[in-house]
């Protein structure tokens, strides 16, 4: 059997299993395996983490070992592919020709019997990435790409966010999800609000991207350019807006608008409310107050919240600094809550200053260089002084706090307490436990 034709079968047995063809990483993982290539070369291609190759692997080991009856690693995965030729892969394509099980022309996305709801445009797909950063290494984000691929592509949702805490990873798990869902799409592009563009700004530079994609035939390149909302329902659209905490002012509860990008809100009700077949994906510290108060209400809306990263993944940050094998390496990354950002800014800092530094981990002592202290100065910028209030007196206790305690040692009234809570948590600054606080 060629590397071909075992890509070809395991493709297969994958769609049976997923719904979902094998995408670049999966099929390199395949590919290196044939080859004989270690994880860390593939990582090295793919400039991401060896864990999460070596987690793709154990996904595709275990899809295919399900299905030949066999246990299938990265020793045996050939010689398992061949023997399942050798013995029933007649039988395997009569299924699929009768059944209708799954499709195996390679270019549709859905079985044959079930009609793809957003056939993939035939022509070459329309996309500007220039704004979009380079992968960086991606750290154990599996499962909330499986996330936000179904509620994208199967669930159709129309708005989704994005949040979490600076250097959490946001931006590079959406770089990941854009390379391996942007050919479903017609049109996609990537816009960064570091320039906070108002709302006139962004729709048109938008519609001078559809219509100038448009076909030269097209009735629309000699009539006035459609509005935006007209481009999403005609087109199956990707638009990414990073940063999207540009748009909210400082000094506030999240998510209120400066005065001049109010509009920002209309445009979001209408991607909401409006039948189209688009998407646009929000990035940012906080998200828009309208998304937080109908994403319960309504599928068409969906939010995800970042959290750390677990010990094995923070290990592997360590890993790249050299730090992998200190001792209590366990309690550092709990201690930076498996923030990637802060692991690395602490792990250059220990590398640069050796051994002493290292020495400090066991007696529990926060490390704060200066670059890292500037980020959190960024975001505690940002609070209002009532949330500053709150965060004081959650830092200054022993354990966690519930709201009645807050009311006791505070004279804020308790609706704005509850107020400052609620724009905390969107903030990703607190978290509750039942009805306890803590930062």
């Amino acid at each position: 059997m060629n590397l071909k034709e075992a890509l070809k079968l395991a493709d297969r047995i994958v769609f049976e299993k997923t719904g979902q063809h094998l995408d670049d990483l999966q099929e390199a993982v395949l590919k290196g395996t044939v080859e004989r290539e270690t994880y860390k070369h593939i990582a090295k291609e793919f400039d991401c983490s060896e864990s999460n190759v070596r987690q793709i692997g154990s996904e595709l080991w275990q899809i295919l070992s399900e299905k030949l009856g066999e246990k299938v690693s990265k020793t045996n995965f050939r010689a398992a592919m061949q023997r399942l030729q050798n013995s029933n892969v007649l039988n395997f394509a009569k299924d699929v020709v009768v059944t209708g099980s799954f499709n195996t022309c390679g270019e549709a996305r859905h079985p044959p019997d079930q009609p793809n709801p957003h056939p993939q445009n035939q022509e070459t797909s329309h996309q500007d990435l220039s704004q979009m950063p380079q992968l960086g290494a991606f750290f154990d984000r599996t499962s909330h790409i499986k996330t936000l691929t179904t509620s994208i592509l199967q669930q159709n949702n129309r708005l989704i966010t994005i949040t979490g805490m600076s250097g959490i990873g946001k931006t590079t798990l959406a770089v990941q999800l854009v390379q391996q869902i942007k050919d479903e799409f017609e049109y996609v592009i990537w816009c960064n609000l570091d320039t906070s563009p108002t709302l006139g700004e962004f729709e048109a530079n938008l519609i001078q991207f559809f219509s100038q994609s448009d076909k030269p035939d097209s009735p629309t390149t000699n009539q006035k350019a459609l509005s935006l909302i007209k481009y999403l329902q005609k087109h199956r659209c990707l638009v990414v807006l990073d940063d999207i905490h540009n748009l909210f002012s400082s000094g506030e509860l999240a998510g209120k608008y400066k005065p001049e990008y109010e509009e920002y809100r209309s445009l979001f009700k209408k991607i909401e409310k409006i039948s189209h077949q688009s998407c646009f994906l929000l990035i940012g510290w906080e998200q828009p107050r309208e998304v937080t108060q109908i994403k319960n209400q309504n599928t068409q809306i969906n939010t995800l919240q970042l959290k750390g990263l677990d010990i094995a993944a923070g290990r592997e940050i360590l890993r790249d600094y050299g730090l992998a094998d200190i001792d209590n390496y366990s309690a550092l990354i709990h201690r930076y809550q498996g923030n990637p950002l802060w692991l690395k800014s602490v792990a250059t800092q220990m590398q640069e200053l050796g051994g002493c530094v290292t020495e400090l981990l066991l007696n529990d002592i926060i490390l704060l260089p200066e670059d890292l202290k500037d980020v959190l100065q960024q975001q505690c910028d940002r609070l209002s002084e009532l949330e500053k209030q709150v965060l004081s007196w959650l830092a200054k206790a022993s354990d966690t706090i519930n709201l009645t305690q807050l009311l006791e040692n505070s004279r804020i009234p308790a609706s704005d307490l509850v107020n400052a809570l609620q724009s905390l948590s969107r903030r990703c600054l607190i978290e509750q436990q039942a009805n306890f606080y803590t930062i």
